[in-house]
């Protein structure tokens, strides 16, 4: 009888771990690459066709952001065409055929183990399809969330997701620390016409290694795919397709029979139609969307999470890839802390108080990398960098997208804020190196104290964004949003962020 007034939380948390599934794929495939690339760049430097450069390396490196890029910006078409379970659906098929194309990208129509510019675009093929599913997920998992969860604890349920990225990173570096086992990963001398001299130790990662560490992803992909199916379409999203009985089941069943029923009508009461134009509730709605999305990848933090290894290794650590997963243990315990606090401290104190805590990382990374005897003082500030991370802008940033935007825009505006991200995510993943490796006179390190001091000066901005503009959405329903852009449009902006202070 009390389940059927309050209704069930343990139905609900089911069906959220579920969701959570594709942010631990999202982790997974976005760093799994941390461990391969070394065996990878070996494998394909034996090619004997072309000269697989820096360039080709750090494209092949990142390719699968083109695929975030491309299903993050088709994410909002089909959670709108398809529903939401649908789309993610089809996402885990995308990770489950990259997983296994990436181990075996010669399967059908290559020499297996033979190193060619052909295998090489056909790799990079199968990195993009994983890269598709994962910005599908990035996009669908918290909107999924959001539309199931209950206002007074759907920040906590979203932010599980950014867990679940966190967990799916920690996951893929223990298991390509036990894959590589007492193997030894490539060091390779460039020999002529750009072949390479790789130690014979090494061979078993160059030609096997990397395989088995893009493979290993084939199991959670294949777990997720399946369980979505059994997991129900949003009540939202049934609304908008005019299945009022059964959006009122699952609501029922998450809320109890009266509050089901409440629920179901202020749902109905803000969607009239099925959609929107996206800028109906004003550019600045949109705006805040999109700006979230590129701060969360400006503060520069996927070029610490990606480079890792190679970060610790310059630092003169002797096993990077142990140090690195001590980090990830840190980056999990410090993404619980948001988990736990988001609903009691609201959005808008994390982020700000997480853009500062990165902002210290940051400038401690420029003012000490590379001086011999500060080496402790380099990887706490690492640390204090990404633990801040952690408790704002990595899950607070996904509570946001989700649930700003009103119900009858979200799935377009969700859409472009990600691919936003997605697009940002590639240009600081693509520039850190470059940047890192600059150098005004020989020998000096001006590219590391001016990469590491650009992302903390974009982390000051990031505070004073949200300390703006921002809205605190805290305890505040999803059907709330279209009152609160309607009300929006006609306060001047520089009152923006205290509308729900009134």
């Amino acid at each position: 009888m009390e389940q059927h007034q309050t209704g069930s939380k343990a139905y609900l948390f089911s069906i959220v771990m579920v969701a959570v599934l594709g942010g631990l794929l999202f982790g997974y495939d976005t760093a799994v690459i941390s461990g391969a690339e070394k065996g990878l760049q070996a494998f394909f430097m034996e090619a004997g066709d072309f000269k697989y450069t820096d360039a080709w390396h750090g494209f092949t490196s990142s390719s699968a952001l083109i695929g975030c890029i491309i299903g993050s910006a088709f994410s909002g078409m089909l959670a709108t065409n398809w529903g939401r379970k649908r789309s993610l659906i089809f996402a885990g098929i995308l990770f489950f055929i990259s997983a296994l194309g990436s181990m075996y990208p010669e399967f059908l129509f290559f020499e297996r183990g033979k190193a060619t510019h052909s295998l090489l675009l056909m790799f990079n093929f199968y990195r993009v399809i994983g890269g598709v599913g994962v910005g599908l997920a990035s996009a669908i998992c918290p909107m999924y969330i959001s539309e199931v969860a209950p206002s007074n604890i759907r920040g906590m349920l979203v932010s599980w997701n950014q867990f679940a990225i966190i967990f799916g990173q920690l996951v893929v570096y223990f298991v390509n620390f036990f894959i590589l086992g007492d193997h030894l990963q490539p060091v390779v001398e460039e020999m002529g016409k750009g072949l390479a001299a790789i130690n014979p130790a090494a061979q078993w990662t160059v030609t096997t290694g990397w395989r088995y560490m893009f493979g290993s992803e084939a199991v959670p992909a294949g777990m997720f795919a399946l369980l979505i199916c059994f997991v129900p379409e949003t009540p939202r999203y049934l609304v908008s397709i005019g299945r009022d009985d059964v959006a009122l089941k699952v609501l029922q069943k998450i809320n109890g029979t009266e509050r089901g029923a409440y629920v179901l009508k202020r749902i109905k009461d803000t969607i009239k139609i099925k959609i929107e134009p996206i800028l109906t509730y004003g550019v600045m709605c949109i705006f805040i969307g999109i700006m979230l999305s590129v701060f969360q990848q400006a503060v520069g933090i996927n070029a610490v999470l990606y480079y890792a290894p190679r970060i610790f290794g310059d630092m003169g650590m002797e096993n990077p890839m142990v140090i690195t997963v001590f980090m990830g243990i840190v980056n999990i315990l410090f993404t619980l802390v948001a988990i736990f606090t988001v609903e009691k401290w609201g959005r808008k104190p994390l982020l700000i108080w997480g853009s500062l805590g990165m902002a210290l990382g940051a400038f401690g990374v420029a003012a000490t990398f590379g001086h011999s005897g500060l080496e402790l003082v380099t990887a706490i500030s690492i640390m204090v960098y990404s633990a801040s991370f952690m408790f704002s802008w990595g899950p607070i940033c996904w509570v946001l997208i989700a649930e700003v935007f009103p119900n009858t825009i979200r799935g377009q505006a969700v859409a472009v804020a990600v691919a936003f991200q997605w697009i940002s995510n590639f240009i600081v993943s693509s520039t850190f190196v470059p940047m890192f490796n600059m150098h005004l006179t020989e020998g000096d390190d001006f590219g590391h104290w001016f990469t590491y001091g650009l992302y903390g000066v974009i982390c000051v901005v990031a505070s004073l964004f949200v300390w703006r503009l921002v809205p605190e959405t805290k305890g505040k329903t999803l059907e709330d949003m279209s009152k609160l852009w309607k009300w929006r449009g006609y306060d001047p902006i520089w009152r923006i962020g205290k509308i729900f202070d009134r």
